[in-house]
């Protein structure tokens, strides 16, 4: 086929494709004829290509309203799907929308959502993508001069419609900025690393276990990113942000049993700093039993610089005792020794 020499970017947005092009302008007459070509060759082959995809393109719906500019646009649908095509100088905008789900708007008009994509339900969006690679394609293989460049909220997610999660851990790995070609990854500068939860070492592109962020045992692959993080891609759309310390090069055993044990210390912790607070303390003793079994002492630590208890798991501060961690003598390890920063407290007299 033979192609016609225009330069311009077809360029993809949020549910929309736009043509931008960036003509010399010399005088009138010359702007004049140009966008009577631009009109002919580029706005037209779109109607015309929608009209093939199955779109039925008809009069624009405001053209009542706003007669002296009807004829640059065109209001579009295909079943559920709505369209607007219009030219505007240098450009030729089609924007897709849809008005049936997830709509949050009074009027219940999709077009002026934002996250278009985002709200439309699997098939229509489906249908959106198809719509505007097929023009997207059709318009770059026509004139020479046209490139492509994809802004749409798509183009960094992962997911359905967007990227797959080794396409994301391409991307977020070489914008690291240490990135390195030779090696495929940013440089390994320390031992601990690349150290795994064996003591073993780590390569990239290496088949692992890791802990996921509700303590259940996953494998997958593991891909070098900074420091000690390594990106474990679990599925085709699955990635994990794990630390070399989180990762096993072998099974680590007992795969049904969840990793999760501070997340159900501080839950329990928080569960049991309600109940003590709505005065139920039948509840709060049966949560401290299943906390601290062996009825031995607690204590709480204060933080000198910060006025502050230490919280569940030395994680953060509250300035409650009745919401702040709960520690055995055992736990407290060198902070029983109190110092210029930290006291340790025995529960009775924190209260």
């Amino acid at each position: 086929m033979t192609q016609i020499n225009r330069s311009g970017t077809v360029c993809f947005g949020d549910a929309s494709i736009n043509i931008w092009e960036e003509p010399k302008r010399t005088s009138i007459a010359q702007w004049n004829e140009w966008e009577k070509l631009f009109r002919k060759q580029v706005f037209k082959r779109f109607i015309q290509q929608l009209n093939r995809l199955g779109w039925h393109v008809g009069e624009w719906d405001e053209a009542d309203e706003y007669r002296c500019i009807a004829h640059n646009h065109r209001t579009c649908t295909k079943g559920d799907l709505q369209g607007q095509l219009e030219i505007t100088g240098r450009t030729v905008q089609f924007q897709m929308w849809q008005d049936v789900a997830n709509i949050t708007r009074e009027d219940g008009k999709g077009r002026y959502e934002f996250d278009k994509e985002k709200r439309m339900p699997y098939l229509i969006h489906l249908e959106m993508q198809r719509t505007r690679n097929r023009i997207r394609d059709y318009l770059c293989n026509v004139f020479a001069g046209y490139d492509f460049k994809d802004m749409s909220p798509n183009a960094n997610r992962r997911g359905p419609g967007g990227l797959t999660a080794m396409e994301w851990v391409e991307r977020d790995i070489r914008s690291t900025g240490h990135f390195v070609e030779e090696l495929g990854h940013a440089r390994i500068s320390m031992g601990r690393n690349e150290t795994s939860a064996e003591g073993e070492t780590i390569t990239h592109g290496a088949r692992v276990f890791t802990i996921d962020n509700k303590g259940r045992i996953v494998s997958g692959t593991a891909y070098y990113d900074l420091n000690s993080s390594w990106h474990v891609v679990t599925g085709k759309y699955g990635v994990l942000c794990s630390q070399a310390s989180e990762i096993y090069l072998h099974n680590p055993g007992c795969l049904r049993v969840k990793r999760n044990e501070r997340q159900r210390r501080q839950r329990l912790e928080r569960e049991m700093a309600k109940a003590i607070k709505a005065m139920d303390f039948k509840r709060a003793q049966v949560l401290k039993e299943v906390l601290f079994p062996d009825n031995e002492p607690l204590y709480l630590i204060w933080h000198k610089g910060h006025s502050a208890w230490y919280a569940p798991n030395f994680c953060g501060y509250r300035t409650s005792a009745s919401d702040a961690g709960k520690y055995t003598r055992a736990e407290l390890g060198s902070y029983i020794q109190e110092d210029y920063l930290t006291k340790a407290v025995p529960l009775g007299e924190a209260a």
